[in-house]
Formats: structure tokens, sequence, C-alpha cells
């Protein structure tokens, strides 16, 4: 691209200026008018179009942003940005890509023939509950004083506090337990905050020779746990958990 340009663009990903750019049949998040072009200082290239105008996370647009990532994936090592990146135009880009080569390429260097896998895991609250009063003494009494009403306010508080405390616990062994076994088939992890249900977010960044091994793990892990628990486990994807 030209320099100067006051052109607000759509970053998506920055690669190795000798990267195969396979843009061709792609289309660009916002979808209308423009086209996939690069950005390139020394080393490095970004990727980039126009910037749409009133960007919001569509599904077209997440799709179109995922496609590239993963057109560019399959040809070597990338940098993805998350969704929703915008620069002012290809001189701030190309300043970027100045002044922060030497983190970028050591990044590249470390991600090359690596993909992302994420797991998310929730476990059933009955069966959880059920094994806290099984194991518990003192839930089971403060359960059995205030079943059908009885008990006094005391009970019934010290009962959900005791409860509360004990589903912490127990999700934060089971999710060091999980963690724990897949990642001997992981170059590295990052561990994120669950949400809703789930006691396990976590992100694994993985040698693709090795992700059909690791989606048997995970296939292998949610089996031997059995029917209380859902775990969602999806990949390959861009290593974006591994890019910042």
């Amino acid at each position: 691209m030209s320099g100067g340009r006051a052109t607000p663009l759509y970053v998506y990903a920055v690669t190795g200026s000798d990267h195969p750019l396979r843009l061709d049949g792609l289309r660009t998040v916002g979808g209308a008018g423009g086209s996939l072009s690069t950005v390139v200082h020394g080393p490095l290239a970004a990727v980039v179009s126009p910037a749409p105008a009133g960007l919001r996370p569509k599904r077209r647009d997440l799709a179109a942003h995922q496609a590239l990532q993963e057109r560019l994936m399959a040809d070597g090592a990338v940098l993805p940005m998350r969704f929703g990146l915008l620069a002012p135009d290809d001189t701030a880009v190309r300043t970027a890509l100045e002044v922060k080569g030497e983190e970028y390429t050591r990044r590249l260097a470390e991600l090359h023939g690596t993909t992302e896998f994420n797991l998310k895991a929730a476990r059933s609250q009955d069966d959880l509950l059920r094994e806290i009063l099984d194991e518990s003494d003192e839930a089971r009494r403060l359960n059995e004083r205030t079943r059908d009403g009885h008990g006094t306010y005391e009970d019934r508080v010290a009962l959900g506090e005791l409860v509360a405390r004990q589903v912490e616990a127990r999700q934060r062994r089971l999710a060091d337990q999980v963690v724990e076994q897949l990642s001997g088939l992981a170059r590295s992890r990052v561990v994120a905050a669950p949400a809703k249900d789930d006691f396990l977010n976590v992100s694994f960044l993985v040698e693709r020779a090795r992700a059909h091994e690791f989606t048997e793990a995970g296939a292998r892990l949610a089996h031997d746990y059995g029917e209380a628990y859902d775990f969602r486990l999806r990949g390959p994807l861009p290593p974006y958990s591994f890019a910042a």
C-alpha cells in the first residue's frame, strides 16, 4: 500500500512479509467497498481492508474475520487481531509494525506450527450438590434441619454459605484437574474467568502436528467424567489468546 493515505483501516492480522497471502475469494469485514490488502514494514505485514462504517459484531462479519485468519494460518504463523481493531490510516499501521517489530517477530516465531484450542466445562449443579451432601456432615446436618421450611434463619444462612464455599472449592479443584490432564499435550495455556455456570474456561496452544491427538484426549476426558459434565472443546482456532 502507498503511504500517507488518511483512510481508516480494519486490521485483521500481522504476519511475516514473506507469508503467502492467498486473499482471493475472501470477503472483507463490512462487505461493502474496498478489498483486502497489506501494509508492509521490513519483515512484517499487516492484512487490512477499508474500515466499515458503524462496525458491529454481526455474524457475517465475525465469520469473515475468522475465515481470513484460518486462510492465513493454513500457510504459516499469524498474529490474529481481535475483531474490531481499527487504525486511522496505513501510516499508523506501519508505525505500529515498526515500534512493535521485535515483539511481533518474536511472537510469530513462538506461534510457528501451532494452533489454539479452547475448552469450556460445566457440571450439573444437582450432581454437585448431591456430592456435597454426601461428603459433608455439616452440610447434611444443616440440610436436614432446614428441609421443608424448618430450621432457623441462621441455619438457612449457614447452609447457603457452606454450600457456596464448597461449590467454589470443588469447582476450582475440578478446573485444576482438567487443565493438568491436558497440559502435557500443549505448549502453553491461558486460563480465563469462566462465565455463567461454567467452572472452566481455558485455552491451550497446541502444535498442529498434535491437534488430532489433543482432540481425542479432550473427547476421552469428557467420556471419563460422565454425563453430569458438559465439556465444549473448540478448535483448531487462530491463537488469539497467545498473540498478545
